[in-house]
Formats: structure tokens, C-alpha cells, sequence
């Protein structure tokens, strides 16, 4: 069973790098999330740039109210609320269109795994989710087989007791073509999504309830947008990394940067504040 938690759900804590260098620093990075809704706790660490914060606010908006105060900030690591680290794993998705977006699994409890993640460039409205089997993009999406069904069910909704251990629904696309969410699921593992991929379809999931054909087994869904291998991820301190091994970007140049390609090799921009 799934749940769009909202600000709502169970709390999980992000680790965040913060650019800090003296204590009014510190003061802002507080301020900035102090009152906010959603936001239970707040631990500032100027020595190493650290701030842990207890929420059940996606990561993606805690990221835009730190880097709110002129700093950058990069997520580091992802664990329970209760520090502890079940399982983490992130997919970047990727088409041959404009859409693109990164998404997050977190294993919150033994029983309860959270998917967050923000996706760009898809046309206002719903569109739905799914993990997949395969985590082969050899042939783009196409490749990744079926929705991840390991007990043979038919397709459909996230509340549904009977379905693809793989359908996560539909996700709400806004005017500007942004998708940010926060689901909470108990059937999904992280454990076992690791190695598969994660697709976005064109249309609105029906959930099982259609009268296409398709219905009960992608949701008439449409084409798939854009697809990524879900991979595992750091939890909470298991991310020491300042400078990437790969090509020697410190993790404020990494920060914005393209994940890959084009645009990777290009001079750094000047950090946000200091």
C-alpha cells in the first residue's frame, strides 16, 4: 500500500553539506527552516559543513530553503528518523526528450520504503510511475521489461493490496512541467528495487479500473517517457566524499554540473555565498 504522504508522513533524516564558514552562517541555515511545516528537527555542525535535518518534507524543497539563504547545499545522505540505515538507492532519469529528474528510495522502516524525487520537462498532469524489472537500458526504455510483479498480480493502484509490487501510481506534473513528490509504500523494498529501473509514462495510470485492454497490465499508461537504473545510495555518514575521485570536481563544482556529458568539463561558476 502506498500513500502521497505530503507533509504528512513518517519522518526521515537528511544529511546535508552546506557551505558555512562562521557562525552568522549558522544563524541563517537555522532561520531558514525554523517554523517551517514539516521540519522536526535541525542540527547545524559548522566545523565539517553538516546539517541534519529530521522531516517529512521532500528533500528537494529542504535543498531550495538552505540554499534560500545564498549557500549552496548538497544532500550527502538519506536515513529513518531514528538515524538508522535500512537501505538507500536513487535513480536518474533520462529520455530521448526534454524529460529528465532524479528520484530517491529510502528504506524507513522494515515495513515502510519512501520514494521521493523531482522529475522536469513533462506536460501538466498526471503520469505514472513504476519500477521496473530489468535494469537494462540497452535499448532505452524499451529494454526494461515489465512492471516489477514478483507475485504474479494484476496491475493496479498504489492502495491496492493486489498489484505490481512495482506500481507506484501517477505523479502531478504543474504548469511549468515539474513533478515533485513523496510517496510512502509498504510492499517495496529497497533491497529489492536495487538493479532495476524506474520509468515515467506519458499519460495518467489508470489504475487497474480502465476499460483498455492494457488496463490491468501497464494502466494504459502510454509511452515511456524516461527511465533510470535504481542504484544504491549513501545513508547517513556513509558519504565522505569531497572531491570526486573521477574527474577531481570538488562537490560545489560537482553541484552544478550536468550528472554527465556535455557541460561536465566547464569552468566552475562562482559559489552561491562565502
Amino acid at each position: 500500500m502506498a500513500s502521497d504522504s505530503g507533509d504528512r508522513g513518517t519522518a526521515c533524516t537528511l544529511e546535508f553539506t552546506v557551505q558555512m564558514t562562521c557562525q552568522s552562517c549558522v544563524d541563517a541555515v537555522r532561520t531558514s527552516l525554523q517554523g517551517v511545516a514539516g521540519v522536526q528537527n535541525v542540527e547545524v555542525q559548522l566545523e565539517n559543513q553538516m546539517v541534519l535535518v529530521q522531516t517529512t518534507l521532500p528533500s528537494q524543497e529542504v535543498q531550495a530553503l538552505l540554499e534560500g539563504t545564498g549557500r549552496q547545499a548538497v544532500l550527502k545522505g538519506m536515513g529513518s528518523g531514528l538515524l538508522q540505515n535500512l537501505g538507500a538507492a536513487v535513480a536518474i532519469l533520462e529520455g530521448p526528450g526534454p524529460v529528465q529528474g532524479v528520484v530517491r528510495f529510502l528504506q524507513l522502516t522494515s515495513e515502510r520504503c519512501l520514494i521521493e524525487g523531482t522529475i522536469d520537462g513533462l506536460e501538466p498532469g498526471l503520469h505514472g510511475l513504476h519500477v521496473h524489472q530489468f535494469g537494462d537500458l540497452t535499448g532505452s526504455c524499451d529494454s526494461c521489461g515489465d512492471h516489477f510483479n514478483p507475485d504474479g498480480a494484476s496491475h493496479g493502484g498504489p492502495q491496492d493490496s493486489d498489484r505490481h509490487r512495482g506500481d507506484l501510481g501517477n505523479v502531478h506534473a504543474d504548469a511549468d512541467g515539474r513533478a515533485s513528490f513523496r510517496i510512502e509504500d509498504e510492499q517495496l523494498k529497497v533491497w529489492d528495487v536495487i538493479g532495476r529501473s524506474l520509468v515515467i509514462d506519458e499519460r495518467e495510470d489508470d489504475l487497474g479500473r480502465g476499460d483498455h485492454p492494457l488496463s490491468k497490465v501497464t494502466g494504459n499508461s502510454g509511452e515511456r517517457l524516461a527511465c533510470g537504473i535504481i542504484a544504491r545510495s549513501a545513508g547517513l555518514f556513509q558519504n565522505p566524499k569531497q572531491i570526486c575521485s573521477c574527474d577531481g570536481l570538488t562537490i560545489w563544482e560537482e553541484r552544478g554540473r550536468p550528472i554527465a556529458g556535455e557541460g561536465r568539463k566547464e569552468p566552475a561558476k562562482p559559489p552561491a555565498h562565502l
